[in-house]
């Protein structure tokens, strides 16, 4: 997985009734774009993020 600061990452919920997050990648912290990412999530909380199969990212700009 590639990221740049500004993408927003969605997370989906794992199970039936779940929501899903969606937030602001704020910092890249690995090489390259890759995980982890600090999130800045839309109830304002951050957290370090390490994208598993249930994340995927929307570069900054191209919302559907």
């Amino acid at each position: 997985m590639h990221a740049t600061v500004g993408d927003e990452i969605h997370v989906h919920g794992r199970t039936v009734g779940a929501g899903g997050q969606r937030g602001e990648i704020i910092e890249v912290r690995g090489a390259n774009g890759s995980p982890p990412y600090l999130v800045r999530f839309t109830d304002g909380h951050e957290g370090l993020v390490v994208p598993g199969p249930d994340c995927e990212v929307e570069a900054a700009g191209s919302k559907k």
